[in-house]
């Protein structure tokens, strides 16, 4: 324990305690054997959406906030050669859950220990950073984005995915009060649309893509866009071929909702 905190580990054992919370356990890629559920993100339709912005030509990538493994894993086994940084040493849910799932798949990840506040690779090292769910921990986001961009090969791609948008800094309570594991270790976090998108293009990218909550199948995960679609045409009672994908759109630009998750592509010039 950190004071009256638990450590992020201790919250994910916590979470994976609870009997009725498994769904979201799995959801989340908590569960174990974690090379199951680092195949089934693999396999899954969020990564599936993740490569259509992959580089045909593969080379050298950094996966920033790795966590367990599960993205740093579907590179690997895509053919890229992997960096994943991860600053928690955890065999639960960080470096030393990285390096067991290495080994066992028998995939090359060289696995960072540091934040990505202050990378410790030479300029121009990658041809991609991916980051899952990391923005908004950043406890600089400025600083931060400027390191991505830094260590970034000229023409090279950012994915930053899932990220938390709240409409105004009011709603930040709202996004950590309902999140089911902020109470328990404390972490979490959420910025304005603006206050990524700034951050990314001041840090000297070219914003390519900017993703709504239904989107892209990345955001909508465990979901489907089908089932929102779905879901859409049974409240307005007609069938669901009906409802285009535009309407996901628009109705993912109109939401609010605090917490609403966001998917970001950009290239750094060159």
């Amino acid at each position: 324990m950190n004071g009256n905190k638990m450590t992020w580990e201790e919250s994910v054992q916590w979470l994976r305690n609870q009997s009725d919370q498994q769904e979201l356990v799995k959801a989340a890629f908590y569960d174990d054997p974690l090379l199951d559920a680092a195949e089934r993100y693999a396999g899954s339709r969020e990564w599936a959406a993740v490569r259509t912005f992959l580089p045909a030509q593969k080379g050298v990538v950094l996966d920033i906030g790795a966590g367990r493994g599960i993205a740093a894993f579907a590179l690997a086994k895509d053919g890229w050669v992997v960096t994943a940084l991860e600053p928690d040493s955890s065999k639960l849910v960080g470096a030393g859950a990285i390096r067991d799932l290495a080994k066992e798949a028998s995939l090359d990840i060289d696995v960072v220990q540091e934040w990505g506040e202050s990378l410790p690779f030479a300029d121009a090292t990658f041809k991609v950073v991916h980051c899952r769910q990391v923005l908004h921990h950043a406890r600089d986001l400025k600083k931060l984005c400027s390191e991505i961009n830094r260590v970034l090969q000229p023409g090279g791609t950012m994915i930053a995915t899932r990220e938390p948008v709240i409409s105004r800094k009011e709603d930040l309570g709202a996004f950590l009060k309902a999140h089911p594991l902020h109470h328990l270790y404390g972490g979490e976090n959420a910025y304005l649309l603006k206050e990524y998108v700034q951050a990314i293009v001041s840090a000297g990218m070219l914003m390519n893509q900017v993703f709504n909550p239904f989107a892209s199948e990345i955001n909508v995960y465990p979901a489907t866009l089908k089932s929102i679609k779905a879901g859409m045409a049974a409240r307005l009672g007609v069938p669901t071929w009906i409802i285009p994908n535009v309407a996901l759109r628009v109705y993912g630009a109109l939401t609010n909702a605090p917490g609403r998750i966001y998917t970001f592509v950009a290239r750094k010039p060159g």
